[in-house]
């Protein structure tokens, strides 16, 4: 009964936060409406090779996203769940797979950790529930990166299995498809990393296995050799630009210290980042006493180091290249917490208790910030807040005494329980209301239904990201507003820039306020 319940606690976790209510929220930032234009084009056109962007051929990313959310758009039709379901189920993926993996290595209470906390973290909450292919290329990268540990033999030392072999080949190739060339570089990197830490190079060219590579190259190479055929201009835009370019560059505008990945991870790994300590410990006592060499924990510490020291080298950085690195960290983590309660360490009672803390301070602090936002969000009253504030004191409470009276166990599943039921009431108690202020939405269904605005509308210096869901969710790219546009317009601007359009002589009307902190308008010309 106690393994059915805890199962049953696995699955209900997985599903609050990786599947519930992902449509709650519209697409917010640049990327989602453009990714999500794209899978549904593709499902509506029929053309699984080329992906296109308003009508044009668009290399920014390959295919194996807008595969999975066209086939969802054909199967659930023009729904944020259609477009969100890859990245949900690739999220679950990685966690079944890096619970096994854990359960392989380390014995069932490190798995049941593994797959408790992995799910529970922001990262993973984030962008499981983001029409991105970032969760998808983390999830392919964790597959192969598993199949290379089992390839590694750390248990037997034996040579790897056909199998293993073709799996990793194969998993790699998926990535390669979810994100392109990164996934070899990180990939390779990692295991060389730990080859030449190790000399343990002639178990690492194993994976370089002919079994190997003709799985990868049945994979990844039919989609790249097609789109190519089909479009000259591919490899120069895709390859050159969006890897090297963007790598090499700050030409696409993501420039950010070398440092920044830094509070990225430790942010991302909330509210279990307290955890880290253990696994610090642990490392500075391995590398001590010179048990690191046979160790798969070194190969998924080099897994964790290589892809961290890879991305914060580039010109380009985005929170989501870093995602990559949260699987294997928290399998770390879970192992060396599993480790210090199995022999009753007194560090893992503190450790509990700091995640309880950090439960009760994110809780806190995110009731602090809705009580200062606008009156017009109606949902940051006294009482709802209170109750909030009540409740996640109570239980951060609750986990910190259940670990100082050495209940460990009990204290982490109560708290991956809190956390997934937190996820749960945020879904449905605050995003809804959030949605019209931070994503364009409710403002493009409400505009967009009159036909004389959803034919004609323009945008005029509007932030990107709002303009992109505009053309979303108004299925049409909508042009930019300029003086010279004849007679009147209905137009939607940036906050602000509506005195612009007055003083090139024209009249404006403000027709209604939208968005997020005003962002955006929609004013009429005239």
């Amino acid at each position: 009964m106690r393994r059915i319940g805890t199962g049953l606690l696995i699955a209900v976790v997985l599903w609050l936060c990786y599947f519930s209510h992902l449509d709650a929220l519209g697409f917010v930032g640049p990327d989602e409406p453009r990714y999500a234009w794209v899978a549904r084009d593709m499902a509506a056109s029929g053309d699984w090779v080329t992906p296109r962007l308003y009508g044009k051929p668009w290399f920014e990313k390959p295919i194996l996203y807008y595969w999975g959310a066209a086939l969802g758009y054909r199967a659930l039709g023009d729904t944020e769940i259609a477009a969100r379901l890859p990245s949900a189920l690739a999220a679950a993926l990685a966690t079944l797979a890096m619970g096994w993996l854990a359960w392989q290595l380390y014995g069932t209470r490190t798995a049941i950790a593994t797959m408790l906390i992995l799910p529970t973290t922001v990262g993973m909450i984030g962008f499981a529930r983001a029409a991105t292919p970032d969760m998808l290329f983390s999830a392919m990268l964790a597959l192969a990166m598993l199949a290379a540990t089992m390839s590694l033999s750390f248990k037997n030392n034996r040579r790897p299995t056909r199998l293993s072999l073709m799996l990793f080949g194969a998993f790699l190739g998926a990535a390669t498809l979810a994100k392109g060339p990164a996934a070899i570089a990180l990939a390779g990197g990692s295991v060389a990393l730990w080859a030449l830490v190790t000399r343990r190079w002639r178990n690492a060219f194993w994976l370089a296995h002919p079994w190997a590579l003709a799985a990868f190259s049945i994979v990844a190479l039919p989609w790249y050799v097609l789109c190519a055929m089909r479009n000259p201009e591919f490899l120069r835009v895709f390859l050159l630009e969006h890897n090297f370019v963007r790598y090499l560059t700050p030409e696409f505008q993501h420039e950010q210290p070398f440092w920044f990945f830094g509070p990225i991870l430790l942010a991302g790994a909330l509210p279990w980042t307290i955890l880290l300590v253990g696994v610090g410990r642990d490392a500075i006592k391995t590398w001590r006493q010179k048990k690191w060499g046979k160790s798969a924990g070194f190969f998924f510490a080099c897994w964790v180091i290589f892809p961290f020291v890879f991305f914060s080298l580039s010109r380009s950085k985005l929170p989501g290249y870093v995602l990559p690195v949260i699987p294997p960290l928290v399998l770390l983590a879970a192992r060396s917490l599993s480790q210090m309660i199995e022999a009753g360490q007194s560090l893992a009672r503190w450790l509990l208790v700091g995640t309880g803390v950090t439960l009760t301070a994110l809780g806190v602090g995110a009731g602090y910030w809705l009580r200062k936002q606008p009156p017009e969000w109606d949902f940051a009253s006294f009482d709802r807040l209170l109750v909030w504030t009540i409740a996640t004191l109570s239980v951060g409470t609750a986990i910190a005494i259940l670990a100082l009276i050495r209940r460990t166990w009990p204290a982490v599943l109560v708290s991956a329980a809190t956390l997934a039921c937190l996820i749960e009431v945020v879904q449905i108690g605050v995003i809804p209301k959030l949605d019209r202020y931070v994503s364009p939405r409710e403002t493009c269904r409400a505009f967009m239904s009159i036909p004389a605005i959803r034919e004609s509308a323009y945008v005029y210096k509007l932030h990107r990201a709002w303009h992109f869901g505009l053309n979303y969710y108004a299925g049409r790219e909508i042009l930019e507003w300029n003086p010279e546009v004849a007679g009147a317009a209905d137009v939607f601007v940036s906050f602000g820039t509506e005195e612009e359009i007055r003083r090139q002589g024209r009249a404006v009307a403000l027709v209604k306020v939208g968005g997020f902190s005003q962002r955006a308008y929609q004013v009429h010309v005239f």
